[in-house]
């Protein structure tokens, strides 16, 4: 059974999640909306550590690393397109 202190910050994870959606979907802007994204991965990957922490596995915890790699590289490129750089 998982301790109430990672249910609860699970809890808290999936509001500010919530809330990231709802910015991607009502963003006035599409930065805006890339900021949604972008918080919502970093949301993800907390979820992850708070999972592998929980359950003590530490491929959570890999693979959460992993995943914000990619999440930032995925960030700079579309920042960098947005800006004007890919052709």
């Amino acid at each position: 059974m998982i301790a109430p202190v990672f249910f609860y910050s699970a809890l808290i994870v999936m509001i500010g999640a919530f809330l990231s959606v709802l910015r991607i979907l009502f963003g006035p802007s599409v930065p805006d909306r890339v900021v949604g994204v972008d918080t919502l991965n970093t949301l993800i990957v907390a979820g992850m550590i708070l999972l592998g922490a929980a359950y003590d596995r530490t491929i959570y915890i890999d693979i959460a690393i992993v995943y914000a790699l990619l999440s930032y590289i995925g960030t700079l490129a579309i920042a960098r397109y947005l800006q004007g750089g890919l052709e």
